[in-house]
């Protein structure tokens, strides 16, 4: 179902000196006994007793070795430790502990309980420790988006009912079928069939799958692929990536990664869960787009989103957000050109060492008479065919911050 899924982090850039200091000769070469005689007046000639070389600068001193990482908790060890952690109401514990401690080996996240306890109060809010949570009303949420497809390729409501009337593989018609869907996973599951067995009516409405959020963290199938790009799944695949979303192992390993498996320096989780539901760096950026808001004079959507963007892709079309800084451009010292540089950056780590993000705090810092937030949870209003009653992306994360400290509380 269509869901916003909408998770700062500084980095220091090192500078390392480089020193003009004789180099060692390599351990592959011969070292002589003596040392060989440099020529008079030359750079290298040897010093007489007692003098100091003043020309040349004194050798750094060595680079202390990092800190040796501690050993990451044996299976062993972590699964009993998340099992003590869940709270009462989840059954099959030591299943549940086995795909979430899993999850955090495979990503090497830190095995620490204040982890532990972020993945397992998403899971909790999410699907109340259910794989392939039930949705009240499936079926008729998919018949009436089926229709929406149809009105959109100009098709009428009864072309779709025909259709529905086929016999699928198990004997039912199709529209049986979804009238009588109760998951997410069942859906998925008879899409896929109605592609294979009913290929013009399945291109006819564009070839989408209606089912875009899955499994017990309700984590997206798009950024299961993206995440798939940058880091090997750790488990033998049982058919596609969106399939593997639906399953209980795969499921909780993408939602820990889209949660957890990302730098960012918020001071509390809470901004953490907000970024879950409205996208990394969500709560970075509105502290941003406020900043921005305040300098231009303007109300800006504080969504988190700095650019507008359709199906993952920035478009070219000018953003309130972008309009905001180009009307403040000459405070700024920068160029529309340099601000739409900086702001493409806007889904990374790099954006809070950009020098838009710098110089827009910095002002901002001073026209408040100091530090302003660099977090602030997005005021967003959570849209879904799923969703009956009004809820924004601040009362998610509210709510799971509330489930993140019960954990807490279960600790050894």
């Amino acid at each position: 179902m269509i869901r916003l899924q909408a998770l700062c982090l500084g980095s220091a850039l090192l500078l390392t000196a480089c020193a003009t200091a004789p180099q060692a000769p390599s351990p592959a070469a011969p070292v002589s006994e003596a040392p060989a005689q440099a020529e008079p007046g030359s750079a290298t000639a040897p010093l007489s007793p007692g003098a100091t070389d003043v020309s040349r600068p004194p050798a750094p001193p060595p680079t202390p070795a990092p800190p040796a990482r501690p050993p990451y908790l044996n299976e062993r060890e972590g699964v009993a430790l998340v099992q003590r952690l869940l709270p009462s109401k989840a059954s099959d514990r030591k299943g549940w502990a086995e795909d979430i401690f899993r999850a955090f080996a495979a990503l090497q996240l830190p095995p620490t309980v204040d982890n532990f306890c972020a993945a397992i109060a998403v899971i909790e809010q999410e699907s109340s420790f259910i794989a392939d949570p039930p949705v009240p009303g499936l079926g008729r949420i998919v018949r009436e988006q089926l229709y929406a497809k149809a009105a959109a390729y100009l098709l009428p409501s009864a072309v779709v009912d025909l259709a529905l009337l086929k016999p699928s593989r198990d004997g039912r018609s199709y529209g049986k079928r979804i009238d009588t869907l109760r998951t997410e996973g069942e859906m998925n599951a008879l899409f896929n069939e109605m592609v294979a067995e009913l290929p013009d009516f399945a291109k006819a409405l564009g070839n989408k799958n209606p089912i875009r959020t899955g499994g017990p963290m309700q984590v997206s199938v798009a950024f299961a692929e993206e995440q798939l790009a940058t880091r090997p799944y750790p488990y033998p695949r049982r058919g596609s990536v969106r399939d593997e979303v639906f399953t209980r192992r795969g499921g909780v390993y993408f939602g820990i990664a889209n949660l957890l498996d990302y730098p960012a320096s918020y001071p509390t989780p809470l901004y953490r869960f907000a970024d879950f539901n409205a996208g990394r760096y969500a709560s970075r950026n509105v502290a941003f787009q406020a900043a921005a808001g305040r300098l231009a004079g303007r109300a800006l959507a504080l969504d988190g989103d700095l650019l507008r963007y359709r199906d993952g892709k920035a478009l070219k079309e000018t953003s309130g957000t972008e309009a905001a800084l180009q009307s403040i451009a000459p405070r700024l010292e920068l160029n529309h050109a340099a601000i739409r540089r900086d702001l493409l950056l806007e889904k990374s780590p790099a954006f809070a060492q950009s020098p838009l993000w710098a110089r827009v705090m910095a002002l901002a810092d001073k026209m408040a008479g100091g530090r302003v937030a660099r977090e602030q949870l997005p005021q967003i209003r959570l849209e879904s065919p799923k969703i009956t009653r009004e809820l924004t992306t601040e009362w998610f994360a509210r709510r799971v911050d509330g489930r993140w400290r019960q954990c807490l509380l279960r600790q050894p």
